[in-house]
């Protein structure tokens, strides 16, 4: 008769209790103005601590130029086996993150998907890898990586919880984006006004003409407002702080 694996035992779903502390502490992370850092790290330890069976987790995101990396591991067994499936070129994370919305392994030794890191992984002491697909399209996209040490430690109500956690680094991850963008609209704002001060300084106008004015550098060149603002404002900072060089150096 064929032996069958016995399958490890599997712990029982966190309490609901436990779960809406954990995700209420995810939403409070997320509260402008949010760190990104710290959000990451709140989600990735509280879906090692939540989801059953998970002894460590951490994200895997892709960048654009083809390079991916981890963020917020939650201890080194997750850093070593991240960084062997981008030396491998292959592993769950890698197909989660670039395509499969989610990848569950059983047990990890004798899955024959990734013949080179499937070994390798059970040799670091992981029985089983469940890693869930995240996005946050066009700019961020990756895996939320969740490790078991017990083959066959896995189940359903793994993936249902995993999927919870996943959810929130989507909407993490747009938000990081939403915040850098308004920064930078605040910044252009901001470089804009001040060039429009000195426009009207200089040739005495009101705050519409000057507008008007650099709009039509902008036009004329073919430059952007922005960068016309910009260059404005930076040669206006380099001649007052000439002034109070030759100024300071008068007896």
């Amino acid at each position: 008769m064929e032996s069958v694996p016995l399958q490890a035992e599997r712990p029982a779903p966190p309490p609901l209790q436990q779960l809406a502390d954990v995700m209420a502490d995810v939403a409070s992370s997320m509260q402008a103005p949010m760190d990104l850092d710290e959000t990451l790290q709140v989600i990735t330890r509280g879906a090692a601590e939540t989801v059953p069976g998970i002894v460590e987790a951490s994200i895997s995101l892709t960048r654009k130029d083809g390079r991916i990396e981890t963020l917020a591991p939650t201890g080194p067994l997750a850093i070593r086996a991240d960084h062997l499936q981008y030396e491998l070129h292959e592993g769950p994370c890698l197909d989660a993150a670039l395509g499969e919305p989610v990848v569950m392994v059983a047990d990890l030794a004798t899955d024959p998907r990734w013949p080179d890191f499937g070994p390798k992984a059970a040799a670091l002491g992981l029985g089983a890898h469940l890693a869930f697909q995240f996005s946050a399209e066009p700019h961020a996209r990756g895996a939320l990586n969740l490790y078991c040490t017990e083959p066959y430690g896995i189940d359903d109500d793994s993936v249902y919880l995993a999927s919870l956690f996943a959810g929130q680094l989507a909407v993490a991850m747009g938000w990081a984006k939403q915040d850098e963008t308004m920064s930078q609209a605040l910044a252009t704002r901001n470089v804009i006004g001040q060039a429009v001060g000195i426009v009207m300084e200089r040739y005495t106008l009101d705050a519409d003409r000057a507008f008007a004015f650099l709009a039509r550098l902008s036009q004329s060149g073919n430059v952007k407002l922005r960068e016309v603002a910009s260059s404005l404002v930076e040669s206006a900072n380099a001649k007052s702080q000439r002034h109070l060089h030759h100024g300071a150096g008068k007896p």
